[in-house]
Protein backbone atom coordinates (compact mmCIF):
# COMPACT_ATOMS: atom_id res chain seq x y z
CA UNK A 1 0.00 0.00 0.00
CA UNK A 2 1.13 3.53 -0.81
CA UNK A 3 -0.32 6.80 0.46
CA UNK A 4 0.17 10.12 -1.30
CA UNK A 5 -1.31 13.59 -1.37
CA UNK A 6 -3.52 13.60 -4.47
CA UNK A 7 -6.09 15.73 -6.21
CA UNK A 8 -9.54 14.56 -5.04
CA UNK A 9 -11.07 15.29 -8.44
CA UNK A 10 -10.61 11.70 -9.69
CA UNK A 11 -13.37 9.24 -10.52
CA UNK A 12 -12.38 6.66 -7.88
CA UNK A 13 -12.07 9.31 -5.16
CA UNK A 14 -15.36 10.94 -6.13
CA UNK A 15 -16.93 7.49 -5.79
CA UNK A 16 -15.45 7.21 -2.27
CA UNK A 17 -17.05 10.51 -1.30
CA UNK A 18 -20.37 9.39 -2.78
CA UNK A 19 -20.11 6.07 -0.88
CA UNK A 20 -19.33 7.89 2.37
CA UNK A 21 -22.31 10.21 1.86
CA UNK A 22 -24.56 7.23 1.09
CA UNK A 23 -23.48 5.65 4.38
CA UNK A 24 -23.84 8.80 6.51
CA UNK A 25 -26.97 10.42 5.09
CA UNK A 26 -29.40 7.84 6.53
CA UNK A 27 -27.78 8.20 9.97
CA UNK A 28 -28.44 11.92 10.47
CA UNK A 29 -30.89 14.62 9.39
CA UNK A 30 -29.63 16.95 6.62
CA UNK A 31 -28.85 19.77 9.06
CA UNK A 32 -26.40 17.46 10.89
CA UNK A 33 -24.25 16.69 7.83
CA UNK A 34 -20.94 18.54 7.92
CA UNK A 35 -18.96 16.90 5.11
CA UNK A 36 -17.05 19.18 2.78
CA UNK A 37 -17.51 19.18 -0.98
CA UNK A 38 -15.08 18.41 -3.78
CA UNK A 39 -14.23 22.09 -4.40
CA UNK A 40 -13.22 22.53 -0.75
CA UNK A 41 -11.27 19.26 -0.77
CA UNK A 42 -9.32 20.64 -3.74
CA UNK A 43 -8.37 23.90 -2.00
CA UNK A 44 -4.72 24.74 -1.38
CA UNK A 45 -5.11 24.64 2.42
CA UNK A 46 -6.42 21.04 2.35
CA UNK A 47 -4.20 17.97 2.43
CA UNK A 48 -6.05 15.15 0.69
CA UNK A 49 -4.48 11.70 1.00
CA UNK A 50 -5.33 8.57 -0.98
CA UNK A 51 -4.23 5.05 -0.07
CA UNK A 52 -3.76 2.73 -3.03
CA UNK A 53 -3.06 -0.99 -3.13
CA UNK A 54 -0.21 -2.52 -5.12
CA UNK A 55 -2.37 -2.49 -8.27
CA UNK A 56 -3.00 1.26 -7.90
CA UNK A 57 -6.62 0.87 -6.81
CA UNK A 58 -7.80 3.48 -4.34
CA UNK A 59 -8.72 1.76 -1.08
CA UNK A 60 -8.96 4.68 1.36
CA UNK A 61 -8.79 8.43 1.69
CA UNK A 62 -8.87 11.28 4.14
CA UNK A 63 -8.43 15.03 4.31
CA UNK A 64 -6.93 17.47 6.73
CA UNK A 65 -8.05 21.09 6.48
CA UNK A 66 -5.24 23.36 7.66
CA UNK A 67 -6.90 26.07 9.76
CA UNK A 68 -5.06 28.73 11.80
CA UNK A 69 -3.98 26.90 14.95
CA UNK A 70 -5.19 23.40 14.08
CA UNK A 71 -5.88 20.88 11.35
CA UNK A 72 -9.34 19.39 11.00
CA UNK A 73 -9.83 15.83 9.80
CA UNK A 74 -12.54 15.35 7.20
CA UNK A 75 -13.73 12.70 4.75
CA UNK A 76 -11.95 9.67 6.22
CA UNK A 77 -13.11 6.61 4.32
CA UNK A 78 -11.93 3.06 3.64
CA UNK A 79 -13.67 0.71 1.22
CA UNK A 80 -15.62 -1.93 3.19
CA UNK A 81 -13.60 -4.80 1.70
CA UNK A 82 -10.35 -3.15 2.87
CA UNK A 83 -11.41 -2.47 6.46
CA UNK A 84 -9.72 -4.24 9.33
CA UNK A 85 -6.26 -4.11 7.75
CA UNK A 86 -4.97 -0.84 9.22
CA UNK A 87 -5.67 1.33 6.17
CA UNK A 88 -7.49 4.03 8.15
CA UNK A 89 -4.74 4.17 10.78
CA UNK A 90 -2.09 4.53 8.08
CA UNK A 91 -4.03 7.29 6.28
CA UNK A 92 -4.56 9.08 9.59
CA UNK A 93 -0.89 8.77 10.51
CA UNK A 94 0.15 10.00 7.08
CA UNK A 95 -2.10 13.06 7.31
CA UNK A 96 -0.93 13.84 10.85
CA UNK A 97 2.70 13.51 9.74
CA UNK A 98 2.23 15.76 6.71
CA UNK A 99 0.45 18.38 8.81
CA UNK A 100 3.04 18.24 11.59
CA UNK A 101 5.80 18.76 9.02
CA UNK A 102 3.93 21.93 8.00
CA UNK A 103 3.86 23.20 11.60
CA UNK A 104 0.46 21.92 12.71
CA UNK A 105 0.45 20.98 16.41
CA UNK A 106 -3.26 20.25 17.03
CA UNK A 107 -5.76 18.04 15.24
CA UNK A 108 -9.53 18.25 15.62
CA UNK A 109 -12.53 16.49 14.17
CA UNK A 110 -16.29 16.25 14.24
CA UNK A 111 -18.02 12.91 13.86
CA UNK A 112 -21.45 11.61 14.75
CA UNK A 113 -22.96 9.79 17.69
CA UNK A 114 -24.28 7.10 15.32
CA UNK A 115 -20.80 6.05 14.21
CA UNK A 116 -19.41 3.98 17.10
CA UNK A 117 -16.70 2.47 14.89
CA UNK A 118 -15.36 5.94 14.05
CA UNK A 119 -15.50 7.03 17.68
CA UNK A 120 -13.60 3.92 18.79
CA UNK A 121 -11.04 4.30 15.98
CA UNK A 122 -10.26 7.90 16.88
CA UNK A 123 -10.06 7.08 20.59
CA UNK A 124 -7.55 4.29 19.83
CA UNK A 125 -5.56 6.83 17.78
CA UNK A 126 -5.25 9.10 20.82
CA UNK A 127 -8.13 11.51 20.22
CA UNK A 128 -10.11 12.75 23.23
CA UNK A 129 -13.56 14.30 23.35
CA UNK A 130 -13.70 18.07 23.61
CA UNK A 131 -16.16 20.95 23.32
CA UNK A 132 -17.33 22.04 19.89
CA UNK A 133 -15.04 24.26 17.84
CA UNK A 134 -15.03 26.46 14.76
CA UNK A 135 -18.36 27.27 13.14
CA UNK A 136 -20.12 24.07 14.17
CA UNK A 137 -23.55 24.59 15.72
CA UNK A 138 -24.48 23.09 19.07
CA UNK A 139 -25.67 19.74 17.64
CA UNK A 140 -26.47 16.85 20.00
CA UNK A 141 -25.66 14.42 17.15
CA UNK A 142 -22.05 15.66 16.88
CA UNK A 143 -19.04 14.45 18.83
CA UNK A 144 -15.93 16.64 18.80
CA UNK A 145 -12.46 15.27 19.42
CA UNK A 146 -8.87 16.52 19.43
CA UNK A 147 -5.28 15.38 19.70
CA UNK A 148 -2.01 17.22 20.17
CA UNK A 149 0.67 16.45 17.60
CA UNK A 150 3.60 14.43 18.81
CA UNK A 151 6.49 16.66 17.89
CA UNK A 152 9.86 15.30 18.84
CA UNK A 153 13.07 17.23 18.86
CA UNK A 154 15.69 16.05 16.37
CA UNK A 155 18.24 13.69 17.84
CA UNK A 156 21.54 15.36 18.50
CA UNK A 157 24.63 13.34 19.37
Amino acid sequence: MQIWIENPNQADVIQFIDDLDAYQKPLYPPESHYGIDLATLSAAHVLFAVARDDAGTAIGCGALVMNPGYGELKRMYVRPQNRGHGVAAKVLGFLEGEATARGCAMFRLETGVSQPEALAFYARAGYARRERFGDYPDDPLSVFMHKTAEITAPHRP
